[in-house]
């Protein structure tokens, strides 16, 4: 197999992996079609907001003639839901890559403002929307989470998210080229660990204490799922380095690609960093799930 085939491979799985991801992470924004006097509009209904962000939901529909209404409360509380309207409104985008390339510098719709919590705490909310053919609720079984974060900056996260991809895409030309045992697997082999090193248990955990105050919420000290995931790919990039240090051994390369790429397909933030507004601590969505299932 050339060397542009398994480049090309190689890329498409890793951008596969990145886009299912994308769609299925719990914060990534849901997607959702919603009738309007009878036009159908996207709305993208947002899952995670900064603290250095406005608190604000957004429906991007143009008909001014309508009203809407959110409907919103702390997340795993008794509190009751408390509403507010949507308001109409023209925005300006303040975005160098939006203004710049996009040409884009306004947005309109309907907006309306929830209250912003501490890193993360979260709200649910679900919405009404009533237009000449009457008022129809979205949501309101399942409403939508919203979890806040604090500002992560760019000079911190653009490079996580670089070494990360680079490590997925190293990740799968060297289990491509160990699977036909193309000499140059180890070299890749050992910038996957490169990158992995500095993305994932370097980069992450900075990330990690920005948005939410902790540096590492995995094992030993919680269950986080990224950072456990994390950790979990990196021991086995940390094995196939070892046994390919000397001597080839593709056959421990080809585990670890599939280990990554495994550890790529868990939604990114599943059971992550939460608010127990009980305690004022944070914890892990899965141990805080379980908590409340028990008692």
């Amino acid at each position: 197999m050339k060397t542009f085939l398994f480049w090309f491979f190689a890329f498409v799985i890793t951008i596969s992996a990145a886009i299912y991801q994308r769609a299925t992470g719990p914060t990534y924004p849901k997607k959702l079609d919603v009738s309007v006097n009878n036009v159908i509009y996207p709305v993208k209904l947002v899952r995670s907001l900064g603290l250095d962000e406005d608190p604000a939901v957004k429906l991007k529909i143009n008909d001014a003639t309508i009203s809407a209404k959110i409907y919103f409360r702390r997340y795993l509380t008794n509190d009751e839901f408390q509403s507010a309207d949507f308001q109409f409104k023209s925005k300006p985008v303040d975005s160098f890559v939006m203004n710049k390339i996009f040409k884009i510098e306004k947005e309109e719709g309907f907006f309306a403002e929830v209250p912003q919590q501490p890193a993360a705490g979260k709200i649910e909310y679900y919405f009404e929307i009533s237009d000449q053919i009457g008022t129809k609720s979205y949501m309101k079984e399942t409403p939508v989470v919203i979890r806040f974060k604090g500002g992560v900056p760019a000079a911190i996260l653009l490079p996580h998210i670089l070494f990360m991809f680079i490590a997925m895409l190293f990740s799968n030309i060297s289990g491509l080229m160990a699977v036909f045992k193309v000499k140059t697997f180890r070299k890749y082999t050992f910038y996957t660990f490169g990158c992995l090193l500095v993305g994932g248990m370097i980069l992450g955990p900075v990330v990690q204490l920005y948005a939410f105050g902790d540096l590492w919420t995995g094992i030993p000290f919680g269950w986080d799922l990224t950072d456990n995931k994390t950790l979990i790919a990196f021991l086995f990039w940390v094995l196939a380095v070892v046994m390919n240090w000397r001597k080839d051994r593709p056959v421990y390369t080809v585990v670890a690609a599939i280990v990554l790429l495994l550890i790529y397909s868990i939604p990114h933030s599943m059971f992550g960093s939460q608010l127990d507004y009980n305690s004022g601590k944070v914890m892990q969505g899965m141990i805080m799930n379980l908590r409340l299932f028990i008692g």
